[in-house]
């Protein structure tokens, strides 16, 4: 009998067919297998294209070399600064004291940095992939002799279809040292196909770059083209270059010098310091050193407002018209030659021994025009409106310093580009040319920018005295200020206050996803280099008064024999008896954007339940909730109360007994713990401009000064006054409002401030 198979059935129960497990999975093996072999093949060229071999050590950089001063040496040594090839398209300067300096490398975009070499060749060039995972795979085509010859490919890191398009648009362009090759004058924008009124620019100079500038936009838009412009280097060209190439170098270590004062010197212009201070430089009017017309930098702009310093928008149309509501216009902004910002001079107290400072808080820009939030106001446009009213209060206090405390950029998607925003936040007050001082807010970190950058930023501004502080203390923008007596010579006049600058970040990371962040607090690293600081303040003999006209110029007859103004104690200075001098450190104020949680305990009261005085202690409203983290990392206890005045570390107790000498009285007892800083002051409360007094030390709050910001119906905008005089022994404050109204006058320190005392005070 024959045999006869059997199969096993792959029915079910029912009679219904049941396929052989993973059937399916064998359907897409062949899908997922091509999607792993092209991911594969991606990543392997991205590496291979960037993979050098040992040979690559051997050659000589591309353009690998820099001009070089001539030495005015007989012996034929060198003088000046000269100029040492890295063999890797940078270069090193060194100068007579032997110290090195790196110049800036050919092929990294930096919108920032200074440089003297010019443009060769301009493209655009469509990505479906990012251009930084995949640099060679979305740069322009190029060839080894074209690098040699033009320069390599850099990228602009700012995409143009970054609101408007579906793939990623960026602007390429090449930079050279060659002195034989044609460099960029001009840039513009023009549609495809040209009017036949154009026809002619190809006989002008005129060159068309690869790429459609409306590449990947969505909706399509008609094509446009970028053209440039270009013209040989001639012989007086190459002499100004060689001019500004040192010019330049020479203006870039000055600044280097007024930012860091120190030997301990971060390198390129970061402003970090061993201590965080601020000299005093000299105010002067930007130098912008050309050599000839050429373009040295490409950036994009978005939103309508005015490009960074230095930067001036290209001729012809726009990049993409911005439409409301939906994005903001992008723009391509060039800069020729290298200018430097004007800098700044720390302000100096007045011949009659005052100085005003005004707070603006929480402007909370964004790229673009900006919306109204809370107002009434009809009609209203966000930033605009802002500026405007902020130029009418400008004019009307005449301030000598302006401090921002802190949200300076919306954040929340709208600060996408925060160039874009810090070139316009500030501009009222450059227009006048007023020094100004900056605190970054929580909101300043909502962007792509880490705020290292964005100090940096803030730093290449005119009149900024903003600072990045010591590496090595938490957060971005810890420095402080010295402010002197009214006298020319930097060598006599005498520091008389001091104002801090402390980074409050944002926010802490989060326990759980699902949990919200709270808001940041101030480190031990920071309450380290506070007290490191004020322990290094020198005293003076207070109340500080000129010396028989030292400081007042020609207001008070001068001496034959003229004498330097002394920090000793008039009680120890022969021939003088006034018993109300002390020698102990200048009076202080302090600047963070997130209050402590002390600013919303009780306030201190007066002696005898006078309701008056009770008043003065605490002025204004507290229309927010409670705006600290809910973590106290102890800077008030730690920090602020525990550096004083009188700094009684080695002294014997005969100085001890000197430095208790009762010159300021309050409700009667002997003041001898009296804090440095008097005064905290904070944003970060847009409806809160409360200004109270907790255990001796003033806690104030500006409320919010930018239609940009949330409000409240009634609640005006405003900024805050404080004056101070008596040559820093006395602070004084207000607030001015957009109508024009000043509200809440107060004394904090110095004579006819409120007596009332605190749980810690006259111990």
């Amino acid at each position: 009998m024959p045999f006869k198979p059997t199969y096993q059935s792959t029915s079910s129960s029912n009679g219904r067919y049941k396929p052989p497990p993973f059937l399916y999975l064998r359907t897409f093996l062949p899908v997922l297998s091509l999607i792993l072999l092209f991911s594969f093949g991606l990543v392997s060229y991205s590496l291979l294209s960037h993979f050098r071999g040992p040979a690559a050590k051997q050659h000589l950089g591309w353009q690998a070399w820099d001009i070089v001063e001539s030495s005015s040496s007989s012996a034929g040594g060198t003088s000046g600064d000269e100029v040492l090839d890295t063999g890797d398209g940078s270069s090193t300067s060194t100068n007579t004291n032997g110290t090195m300096g790196a110049s800036i490398p050919l092929d990294n975009w930096d919108p920032l940095a200074l440089h003297t070499t010019g443009l060769t060749e301009i493209a655009v060039k469509p990505c479906y992939f990012p251009p930084y995972l995949f640099p060679s795979y979305c740069a322009p085509e190029t060839t080894p002799e074209l690098d040699k010859l033009k320069g390599k490919w850099v990228i602009v890191e700012r995409d143009m279809n970054l609101r408007t398009g579906l793939w990623y648009l960026n602007v390429y362009y090449r930079r050279t040292r060659r002195l034989d090759v044609e460099l960029i004058t001009d840039l513009r924008i023009l549609p495809e196909p040209l009017p036949k009124e154009m026809h002619e620019l190809e006989n002008e100079g005129w060159h068309k770059a690869s790429g459609d500038l409306h590449s990947g936009v969505w909706p399509t838009q008609p094509e446009s083209r970028l053209w440039y412009r270009t013209k040989s280097q001639g012989w007086d060209d190459i002499w100004r270059r060689s001019t500004s190439h040192s010019d330049t170098k020479s203006r870039q270590r000055q600044i280097d010098e007024e930012i860091s004062p120190s030997d301990d010197v971060v390198p390129e212009d970061s402003g970090e310091t061993s201590s965080g201070g601020v000299t005093e430089i000299q105010n002067g009017e930007s130098s912008k050193v050309e050599y000839g017309d050429y373009v040295t930098e490409v950036d994009i702009l978005y939103g309508d407002d005015e490009p960074f310093f230095g930067f001036e928008r290209i001729e012809g149309q726009k990049v993409m018209e911005g439409k409301k509501g939906r994005w903001e216009s992008v723009d391509i902004a060039v800069r020729k030659g290298n200018p430097v910002a004007p800098r700044a001079s720390v302000p100096k107290f007045h011949k009659d021994g005052t100085l005003k400072i005004m707070q603006i808080a929480d402007l909370h820009y964004s790229v673009g025009e900006g919306g109204c939030r809370d107002t009434d106001k009809t009609p209203c446009a966000g930033d605009s409106d802002t500026a405007t009213w902020l130029e009418q209060a400008l004019i009307q206090e005449n301030p000598d310093l302006v401090v921002f405390s802190g949200d300076q950029l919306n954040g929340q998607s709208t600060s996408y580009d925060s160039r874009s925003v810090l070139a316009k936040f500030a501009k009222p007050v450059i227009d006048r040319q007023i020094p100004w001082a900056a605190v970054f807010g929580n909101h300043d970190s909502e962007i792509v920018e880490d705020r290292s950058e964005q100090m940096r930023a803030l730093q290449h501004m005119p009149y900024s005295l903003a600072r990045a502080g010591p590496k090595g203390v938490d957060g971005v923008g810890n420095y402080y200020i010295k402010l002197h007596s009214a006298d020319a010579d930097r060598s006599s006049n005498i520091h008389i206050f001091t104002l801090y600058f402390l980074d409050s970040h944002s926010y802490q990371k989060k326990t759980l996803p699902w949990r919200k962040a709270d808001y940041d607090y101030l480190k031990t690293s920071q309450i380290e280099w506070y007290l490191n600081v004020s322990s290094s303040i020198k005293p003076i003999s207070r109340p500080f008064q000129p010396d028989g006209g030292w400081d007042l110029g020609g207001i008070w007859p001068r001496s034959n024999k003229r004498t330097k103004p002394s920090r000793i104690p008039s009680e120890t200075r022969a021939g003088e008896g006034d018993s109300e001098k002390i020698l102990a450190k200048p009076n202080a104020m302090m600047w963070f954007h997130i209050p402590l949680p002390e600013a919303y305990h009780p306030p201190d009261k007066s002696d005898l339940g006078d309701d008056e005085v009770d008043a003065q202690l605490d002025k204004g409203v507290m229309l927010d909730g409670q705006g600290n983290s809910k973590h106290n990392g102890g800077f008030f206890y730690n920090a602020i109360k525990a550096a004083h005045e009188v700094d009684k570390v080695g002294q014997d107790d005969e100085e001890e007994a000197s430095a208790d000498v009762e010159w300021s009285e309050l409700g009667g007892k002997k003041d001898k713990n009296r804090a440095e800083v008097k005064v905290l002051s904070h944003g970060h409360c847009h409806n809160t401009d409360r200004c109270r007094r907790v255990d001796g030390i003033w806690m104030c709050f500006d409320g919010g000064s930018s239609y940009s910001g949330y409000g409240q119906l009634g609640f005006d905008r405003r900024v805050r006054i404080y004056n101070i005089s008596q040559y820093g022994e006395k602070i004084e404050t207000y607030k001015r409002l957009t109508n024009g109204e000043i509200v809440d006058r107060q004394v904090l320190v110095g004579e006819d401030a409120p007596s009332g005392w605190g749980v810690d005070q006259g111990l």
